[in-house]
């Protein structure tokens, strides 16, 4: 064979090898490009349509297209909440299931959830592309996995309220829940929240050790008011994925090139439902950890004092009155009410488990959260002389003041 001819073959072995390169480059570049739209496709779809039963609508026909069985009774789909005018507000929870394989664990559940608002589109859009993976992989799973997307989010999280309390009768069955929220930053931070639950934080780390696209940072701060807290209600175990900072809330959306990113944190929040499908059951409470039982204020033989007064109103004028920020978006649109706040004031007086009983909207339900969980300590309540752990329910009243006539003379 001639030199020439030898160069020859040897460009055109070169091309093709080139071209099998790029060809593989391409089509990674295309999965990846696929699934990124795919979220952004969801979440910009979700995003248009404007009430809570067209979004109910939408998740319930994707999550059947994805090959998941969801529960069609009255029951699950909706119910209603009394509102301060006495209207009946009716709101739509969507519950659906994917069975699970284990010999001993598939009648036991894992429960994955997201709120059904306009705020939560993209962590919604996240929730049907798990969704779809897991139904796909269902094989792999060990205890059945219960998908819930729950109304009712500007209502202290109704929607999961009423699903563990009144809709679903085995809640006792679920060991552990996932909740998905918050996903509009995912190229700035990626958080799990277990409220330092030591099997939850051995679950994560374990995942976490082995080779994933993304990692979250475990953090014992929850961004905002959610669901996560009726899980918490009923003492089940779980892990909160978001990419919101502690305390803070964001909404509008993300840019069209951290959808990539969000694909990532989907494939994480994948192998973290496969693995604790089939862990041993988490504790919520590890047993040297468990507090002592929880008395209620009016039973102590000696009520808890702040600063020497054992009335609550006093807490209230001298401490949360004092110390209470209006919120600038209730402010701007005329929003007040009460707040009926539950805390826990433990046998050394600190303030904690701090919750919303009855809410009005997420702005006040926050701001009166975060001023009672800075209060100082608190003289313990006394049961025979001893030290207690006290729960005490106050209601905190957001009023505006009423601009005057300027025209008034």
């Amino acid at each position: 064979m001639n030199e020439p001819m030898k160069r020859l073959i040897f460009l055109i072995i070169c091309v093709l090898l080139s071209a099998g390169i790029s060809a593989a480059q391409s089509y990674d570049e295309l999965f990846a490009g696929e699934e990124a739209l795919a979220l952004r496709s969801a979440a910009d779809s979700l995003s248009a349509l404007g009430s809570e039963e067209a979004l109910a609508a939408f998740v319930s026909r994707r999550l059947e297209s994805s090959g998941l069985d969801v529960l069609g009774s009255a029951d699950f789909r909706s119910f209603g909440i009394k509102s301060e005018d006495g209207d009946t507000l009716t709101c739509h929870n969507v519950i659906a299931w994917i069975p699970g394989y284990g010999k001993s664990l598939h009648d036991n559940y894992i429960v994955v959830s997201t709120n059904l608002s306009q705020s939560s589109a993209t962590a919604i859009s996240l929730f049907l592309s798990l969704a779809e993976k897991l139904a796909t992989n269902k094989v792999l799973l060990q205890r059945s996995v219960l998908f819930a997307a729950f109304g009712g989010a500007s209502h202290a999280s109704a929607g999961s309220w009423y699903f563990l309390n009144r809709a679903f009768e085995e809640s006792s069955r679920i060991d552990a829940f996932v909740h998905l929220d918050l996903f509009d930053n995912p190229n700035k931070a990626f958080y799990a929240y277990t409220a330092s639950n030591a099997d939850m934080n051995k679950i994560i780390s374990a995942v976490s050790s082995s080779l994933q696209p993304a990692l979250p940072v475990l953090t014992a701060r929850e961004p905002a008011e959610s669901d996560f807290r009726s899980f918490f209600g009923k003492e089940i175990p779980g892990v909160f994925f978001t990419t919101a900072e502690p305390l803070k809330k964001y909404h509008g959306g993300i840019d069209p090139l951290e959808y990539e990113e969000l694909s990532r944190q989907c494939e994480y929040i994948y192998n973290f439902c496969v693995t604790l499908s089939g862990t041993a059951k988490p504790s919520f409470w590890p047993a040297q950890e468990k507090p002592a039982a929880v008395v209620s204020f009016d039973d102590c033989d000696t009520k808890p004092s702040f600063l020497g007064r054992t009335n609550p109103s006093f807490f209230l004028a001298n401490w949360v009155y004092v110390y209470l920020r209006y919120p600038k978006y209730a402010s701007e649109n005329g929003i007040q009410g009460k707040v009926q706040v539950e805390f826990v004031i433990d046998e050394k007086g600190h303030v904690g488990q701090v919750t919303v009983v009855k809410g009005v909207h997420p702005s006040l339900d926050e701001e009166a959260i975060r001023v009672i969980e800075a209060s100082p300590d608190w003289k313990p309540g006394l049961i025979a002389g001893k030290a207690v752990r006290t729960k005490l329910s106050v209601y905190v009243d957001f009023v505006l003041e009423k601009k005057k006539n300027k025209n008034k003379r």
